[in-house]
């Protein structure tokens, strides 16, 4: 049960860091066409409520990316954890190209939003994996994860 728990925690952690990169990403006014969170709230069938958008993608990355993590781990290339998250991370993106996008009316690859939203998508994913991988390593030796 502790793997599955670190993993949400670091998908937690992971998904925090890459929302604070969206938000930033639109403050500065870049990429306006790639909202990821009104493209999952339209998904939903309300795009005019982003907590929609918002409570759907931190339980993707969270609950589900944080459970396939630690269900693949061992499975993944690479012998640092921040690797092996970097690949997950890309799965998790070629997934949501060719699933979310297309949902999302953005098309395969998002390419009806033009190169930049697949391109920024891929970095911002390559960052979640990094994050997940280095957090889930780093609650190895967390007390506050051993048992009692």
């Amino acid at each position: 049960m502790n793997n599955l728990y670190r993993s949400m925690v670091a998908g937690f952690v992971a998904t925090a860091v890459i929302s604070i990169l969206m938000e930033i990403k639109t403050m500065a006014g870049f990429a306006p066409e790639l909202d990821l969170i009104r493209m999952l709230s339209a998904i939903f069938g309300a795009p005019s409520f982003p907590l929609i958008g918002w409570m759907f993608h931190f339980v993707m990355g969270t609950i589900w990316w944080g459970l396939l993590f630690a269900w693949f781990n061992e499975y993944l290339p690479g012998s640092r954890q921040w690797r092996k998250g970097i690949c997950f991370a890309i799965l998790a993106w070629l997934l949501m190209m060719i699933t979310i996008m297309p949902l999302a009316g953005a098309g395969f690859f998002g390419v009806r939003l033009g190169l930049t939203a697949p391109a920024l998508m891929l970095v911002l994913h390559l960052v979640y994996g990094a994050v997940l991988g280095t957090t889930y390593r780093a609650l190895l030796g967390s007390p506050l994860l051993k048992r009692r």
